[in-house]
């Protein structure tokens, strides 16, 4: 109902997927999912579209203005809050992936470095007359010089990201 909605509200005021998504700040794909039901706006966006579209919210959702009985009122409310609720949902998958990934380098980071404590530059001993050995070679001391610069960013960087993105209580 929303999706046919915002899509014959769009059409009636002579807007093209593409305007409407510049006047919402928004890429077209996002209008185009919304009319094709694939997903819905969250709360402030409904206000938003609204607002550009000239149309209340109760409308766009299906609803008639002159009918503005409580039983309507609280079927908004309740669609509201289930959209509320999935996109609440969708963010906290977000933040969680986000927040894994961020540990996950820190360990990452950690690892290499342990690994390249233990071997210890040993690459440098090794004979560099054979052209494959020297190339090797100046791989393996390429990838540490570049660690060893990157690594302290890297770790601060997954550090505040993991913090950042952690679960408040």
């Amino acid at each position: 109902m929303l999706n046919e909605n915002i899509k014959a509200i769009r059409k009636s005021k002579g807007l093209s997927q593409e305007e409407l998504a510049i006047k919402l700040n928004v890429v077209r794909q996002t209008i185009s999912k919304w009319e094709q039901g694939l997903s819905v706006p969250d709360s402030d966006m409904l206000i938003s579209i609204s607002k550009v579209l000239e149309t209340p919210v109760s409308t766009l959702l299906g609803e008639t203005v002159a009918e503005s009985k409580v039983d309507d009122l609280k079927a908004i409310s309740e669609k509201l809050e289930v959209i509320n609720l999935q996109l609440a949902q969708k963010k906290a998958a977000r933040r969680k992936i986000l927040h894994w990934f961020f540990i996950s380098l820190c360990v990452l980071v950690g690892i290499v470095f342990a690994v390249l404590t233990v071997l210890n530059s040993s690459y440098l001993g090794w004979d560099y007359s054979d052209p494959e050995t020297a190339v090797v070679g100046v791989g393996f001391h390429a990838f540490e010089w570049l660690f060893i610069r990157a690594a302290p960013l890297a770790l601060i960087g997954g550090v505040v990201g993991a913090f950042l993105t952690r679960k408040k209580e």
